[in-house]
């Protein structure tokens, strides 16, 4: 069992009032919340041992190498890559998308094919079809459900020896829906395809094993996982990352220039050209401490009991039309009250002190499936309570009775 309010001490922005009322924050799928201990990280890197990585001799450039390559292996072990230079630091999960991408662009040929799903974040659909436009590859996809699953007896039949790469999310970041990402991965090897999966959504909920997983790439965003923005990172196979071409020139993943020719660094540095958000990367291993001293077996546990109730009491409301109800979920609701644009819900409840998310969430082909502008998106994190998802209840029928 959690200890919830033990918990809520440590985010400091929890204690904080939004017009007169106190914050009730649902916009997790967004953006986490950071722990105090996470934000204190960042002082201490600027207070006490700002300087450049790896290019140092003078003891603070070393202090601050040291503790960017520790918080790399807590990385590698979390998500239990086999060697840290398997881990490559970005600023977030759309520059690890498109690291791959452009890479892939020097490995494709006319008619190969790629694969994404019908349930990807704009992230994992537009870096794939500027791609196709440069190489001449095909991209198909993956339909959906009405319940917001993947129609995996579709995806079979799109598989052929012309399938060089696939890439799916591992959770929906509108719908909350769980992807069945092992079989997806496992398929595709059947038919020598490489996978990506965009781990922005699962990581905050679950503790992706990478080499359980056997997927080619996984990647992430800090910001989702109570660390600071701009920071995030992909996990590559090693013998992918020898195959794919640096990302970006310029300093740090160099091995030796001059002007007739540049070798480049070995990994992970042949992908991390320039300065790097230092003192975030730092905070990112903060941050995944922090998560695993609560342990994500018992997140998972409590988020799920958030989200079967948040589900229940919601569908008491007359006209409630929730979107994403496959039978596996990540604590996220996306809903509608019949007559009503969600960006209107969204504004009242605002002025109540909740914060949801309302429009598209960067997933455009989902609402077009649905036939519908956007949606109200509530998301949970393992610092919110029953008592704020009564308080949402209650100014979503306020909200109701106001534009009804």
């Amino acid at each position: 069992m959690l200890d919830i309010n033990k918990i809520r001490e440590d985010f400091p922005i929890l204690n904080r009032k939004v017009n007169g009322k106190p914050l009730v924050y649902f916009d997790n799928a967004a953006t986490s919340q950071t722990p105090k201990a996470v934000i204190d990280s960042i002082v201490d890197y600027y207070s006490n041992y700002n300087a450049n990585i790896h290019r140092g001799v003078h003891t603070l450039s070393q202090e601050a190498t040291n503790a960017y390559e520790e918080a790399r292996h807590k990385i590698q072990k979390h998500f239990n890559a086999s060697k840290s230079y398997e881990i490559i630091l970005t600023s977030g999960t759309t520059h690890g998308i498109n690291m791959v991408a452009t890479g892939f662009a020097d490995l494709l040929n006319d008619n190969d094919e790629i694969i994404v799903s019908a349930l990807e974040h704009h992230s994992n659909i537009v870096p794939w079809q500027m791609l196709c436009e440069k190489t001449g590859a095909i991209l198909k996809v993956i339909p959906m459900t009405d319940e917001g699953s993947l129609n995996m007896k579709e995806y079979k039949t799109l598989l052929s020896d012309r399938t060089k790469l696939v890439f799916v999310n591992h959770v929906s970041n509108a719908l909350g829906t769980i992807n069945p990402v092992k079989q997806i991965i496992d398929m595709a090897h059947e038919h020598g395809a490489a996978v990506l999966i965009d781990g922005a959504q699962a990581t905050p909920h679950i503790k992706p094993d990478v080499q359980e997983l056997d997927c080619e790439f996984y990647t992430c965003s800090a910001h989702k996982l109570c660390g600071p923005t701009g920071v995030g990172m992909i996990y590559g196979k090693e013998e992918w990352l020898h195959k794919l071409p640096p990302y970006q020139g310029g300093g740090e993943m160099i091995s030796e220039v001059t002007f007739e020719k540049t070798t480049y660094a070995d990994l992970p540095h042949k992908f991390e050209a320039g300065t790097p958000n230092i003192a975030g990367v730092i905070a990112f291993g903060v941050a995944l401490d922090y998560m695993n001293s609560i342990g994500f077996d018992q997140i998972a546990a409590y988020e799920n009991e958030l989200l079967e109730y948040a589900t229940e009491k919601l569908l008491s409301i007359e006209g409630m039309k929730l979107y994403g109800t496959a039978h596996e979920k990540a604590a996220v609701i996306s809903f509608n009250i019949e007559g009503i644009h969600p960006y209107d819900i969204g504004s009242i409840v605002d002025k109540l002190g909740i914060a949801v998310r309302t429009g598209h969430h960067c997933a455009q082909p989902i609402m077009d499936y649905y036939r519908i502008p956007g949606t109200v998106r509530a998301s949970f994190s393992f610092y919110n309570t029953k008592e704020e998802i009564d308080l949402l209840v209650d100014a979503v029928i306020r909200a109701k009775s106001m534009l009804i």
